[in-house]
């Protein structure tokens, strides 16, 4: 069974997010990733875009990278959010898990994204799991204030 955060928990995640690394961004502006980028930007988070298609090219404010991996070291990355379909999030959670230190907070899959063994690999690093969500609806619909 699917168990995500409360909306107090979710209001939490937000608080202490200040670094988000989008998995799948596109510079497309009729992409959900590319409005999702750009409404999260927007609201004063670092997006770094994560795509190799595009990789070097300047996207949200941040230079796109190919990999999570290839995000610089010392870089705090506070939430993955995987713009993957659910049979491609296994990988992308054990690449965070792999390449990120600090290990993120928080694996964040969009809509219609669901992959109960990624999640449970997140878990088992400390890391929380939002699955089926979309930041861009839940920012508003909790009432969170800018960063």
């Amino acid at each position: 069974m699917m168990q995500n955060p409360t909306n107090d928990e979710l209001r939490a995640i937000f608080r202490k997010t200040r670094t988000i690394a989008l998995v799948g961004a596109s510079p497309n502006p009729n992409r959900p990733s590319h409005r999702v980028g750009l409404y999260l930007a927007g609201r004063g988070y670092r997006v770094i875009p994560v795509n190799p298609g595009i990789a070097g090219k300047i996207l949200f404010g941040e230079e796109t990278v190919a990999r999570l991996a290839d995000i610089p070291a010392g870089t705090v990355v506070d939430m993955v959010d995987v713009f993957r379909r659910s049979d491609r999030v296994e990988p992308v959670v054990e690449e965070a898990i792999a390449a990120l230190w600090p290990l993120p907070k928080v694996i964040w899959m969009q809509i219609g994204v669901i992959n109960p063994a990624a999640a449970e690999k997140a878990r088992n690093a400390g890391i929380q799991v939002v699955q089926d969500r979309c930041p861009k609806i839940e920012i508003p619909r909790l009432g969170i204030d800018p960063v």
